[in-house]
């Protein structure tokens, strides 16, 4: 109890440091002019004051000099006999969370090229892999070496990327090492647990000025460092036997997803789209969220969700075996691919997205994999039947013993599973529909798939294996969970094509007269057609059963008698009609409330033209 309280008092004394400097730092800053002023490919909105980095690394650097031994770097640097122990961790750190933050300020007041920060931070991770840490992730030193290079240098502008919206690097950066903290309190590791307590103080004082709208600014000062400690918090001294577990590889990802996650999908759509992945711009994931209709704040908050839930899951690998890990790793793999995918599909860039793709001399391929998405699909869906067939596994015998007893089972017969499966969807016609149009029908074809994909599967099992060791319990499980998956992957594209509609929409506010067919068909026009520059704020109906009711998300308001008292309480620019068949009586009574109100009034119709066949002119565009 009282060494938990001492590490507690690590994280006290780093945010009591950060809080009470960084008021005196943004003061000075805005005293000398060291300000951020608004630019076109950046966020804020107004002068900001930055250096904030210097508070960062006073509250999270300099308190790690009093535990550093730098004799340790001393004699391991002179010829030593083989054996000799790493320096300590914490000088290591210290080191490149110094030099770093060096760097970072003099950026910020001189702006250095890209190339030449570059530089610096390959030598400061090749000094930390020379002073013996490493990631540990192969049997091989020098792959190892190489691969710690590029994960230091990586994590570190990953997170660097990440300050691009009013407390999301701090936020971000204050979960990720919150959570190395539980992590390493529960190993024992006092000198990662110390280092991982410091960021978390300093990060947590640091966002109470920092969040939206922030008051200052960290800067490269401040976000190297944080990055490269981040970096560091997942590396091992090679003298350390290391036991090849999968949270050996999976732990470092999970924490740090979120700034993996957003640098990997910028860094892939710049380049595909013809632009430098080191060029700057308002297109991070952030940026893409609040274009979808989250507000900033909304879109940070949504953000430290993700990083949290992924901290969770790192959690839970530490804690499990190695057969355990799928159970979360695979879904939440999956939910990231996957939202990465419907934010690519957002436009940020004036020219034509992709267009490293759309013009190379591969394009006849890459537009029938890439854009008609078939390939997409069948690997999407190998991943969801193999996860399936897994799971059903896990849930039909839990964390037990039997478990690993039918592993062996699992993996004998799940290439067999899989053949089942996609004949069953090749046959039935999975990949015939379009997934943004995914209606009834494709339901029942995805029924029909999964249904005929597990009695194949058990035929199968019962013809080679005599269904010796199976349980039945695993193949009903297993129905059940391809038939959420197949439904719940494609829907999931549909429900987001509507959540970026109706978070984009915008024009003048309306009401809708007619919450029939017609009201529905408007709506969807309405949706469908940005030409139209309205938006809807609910419906109102003279039949009193559909008050109270939801069209498209849209409620029914009332009926057409209390019309007045709903333009007393809801502001609207005008009114549309959609019902054909409205009486004479309802008519003069709109028109009257729009004329004293001074709201526009429109009426929907649908028209065809016939066109004159006889002579050759082009069509006239017929606008709904």
């Amino acid at each position: 109890m009282q060494q938990l309280s001492s590490y507690i008092m690590f994280a006290g004394l780093s945010f009591l440091v950060c809080a009470a400097l960084t008021p005196i730092v943004r003061w000075g800053a805005i005293r000398s002019g060291l300000v951020a002023t608004p630019r076109k490919d950046r966020w804020h909105t107004k002068p900001t004051a930055f250096l904030g980095g210097i508070v960062i690394y006073c509250a999270a650097g300099l308190p790690l000099l009093w535990f550093a031994d730098f004799g340790s770097i001393i004699e391991y640097v002179q010829p030593h006999s083989p054996g000799l122990a790493v320096p300590s961790y914490i000088t290591v750190v210290w080191l490149g969370i110094t030099i770093l933050f060096i760097l970072g300020l003099l950026d910020d007041l001189l702006h250095f090229r890209p190339q030449n920060k570059l530089i610096v931070q390959i030598m400061v991770a090749s000094m930390v892999a020379f002073l013996g840490y490493r990631l540990q992730w192969s049997s091989s030193l020098t792959a190892d070496t190489v691969i710690t290079i590029v994960w230091i240098v990586g994590i570190t502008n990953a997170v660097n990327l990440l300050d691009n919206m009013d407390g999301l690097c701090a936020g971000i950066s204050l979960i990720a090492a919150a959570f190395f903290s539980f992590l390493y309190l529960n190993e024992g590791s006092f000198q990662l647990l110390t280092v991982s307590l410091f960021l978390t103080g300093a990060s947590a004082a640091f966002l109470i000025y920092n969040f939206h709208p922030a008051s200052i600014f960290m800067g490269d000062c401040g976000s190297l460092p944080i990055g490269f400690t981040l970096s560091m918090l997942c590396l091992h001294p090679v003298t350390r036997s290391v036991h090849l577990h999968v949270s050996l590889y999976a732990l470092p990802v999970l924490v740090l997803m979120v700034p993996i996650f957003d640098t990997a999908m910028v860094t892939t759509i710049r380049l595909l789209s013809g632009r430098k992945p080191s060029t700057g711009g308002r297109d991070h994931t952030s940026h893409r969220l609040v274009l979808m209709g989250f507000s900033e704040r909304g879109a940070v908050l949504f953000l430290y969700g993700t990083a949290v839930l992924s901290g969770l899951a790192a959690i839970f690998v530490q804690q499990h075996d190695s057969l355990a890990a799928p159970t979360v790793i695979i879904p939440l793999l999956l939910s990231v691919i996957l939202m990465g995918i419907y934010l690519a599909q957002i436009r940020v860039y004036p020219e034509k997205e992709f267009s490293v793709l759309r013009e190379s001399r591969f394009t006849p391929i890459i537009l029938e994999i890439t854009f008609k998405r078939q390939m997409f699909h069948v690997v999407l869906d190998l991943a969801l039947v193999s996860f399936a067939y897994y799971l059903s596994y896990r849930l039909r015998f839990g964390f037990t013993p039997q478990f690993n007893v039918f592993f062996k089972v699992f993996l004998m017969s799940l290439p067999a599973i899989i053949i089942c499966k996609f004949v069953a969807f090749f046959w039935v016609g999975v990949y015939r529909g379009m997934w943004r149009y995914m209606g009834l029908s494709d339901v029942f074809v995805y029924l029909k798939a999964s249904l005929l994909g597990t009695l194949l599967s058990l035929a199968v099992v019962i013809y080679i294996y005599r269904f010796a060791s199976f349980a039945k319990g695993v193949f009903l499980i297993d129905w059940f969970l391809t038939t959420a998956f197949l439904v719940g992957s494609r829907a999931s594209f549909r429900s987001f094509r509507e959540l970026i509609k109706y978070k984009a929409l915008k024009g003048e506010n309306v009401l809708i007269y007619g919450a029939g067919h017609g009201g529905q068909v408007l709506l969807k026009e309405i949706l469908d057609n940005k030409r139209l520059d309205v938006k809807p704020v609910g419906l109102i109906d003279d039949d009193f059963t559909k008050v109270g009711k939801r069209l498209y998300g849209y409620p029914v308001m009332g009926t057409g008698a209390n019309l007045e008292e709903i333009l007393e309480k809801v502001s609207v620019n005008g009114l549309i009609i959609s019902c054909r068949n409205m009486a004479e009586k309802s008519q003069k009574r709109v028109i009257d409330l729009c004329r004293s109100k001074g709201l526009f009034l429109k009426q929907f119709v649908v028209n065809l033209e016939d066109v004159d066949v006889s002579e050759e002119r082009p069509l006239r565009r017929i606008d709904i």
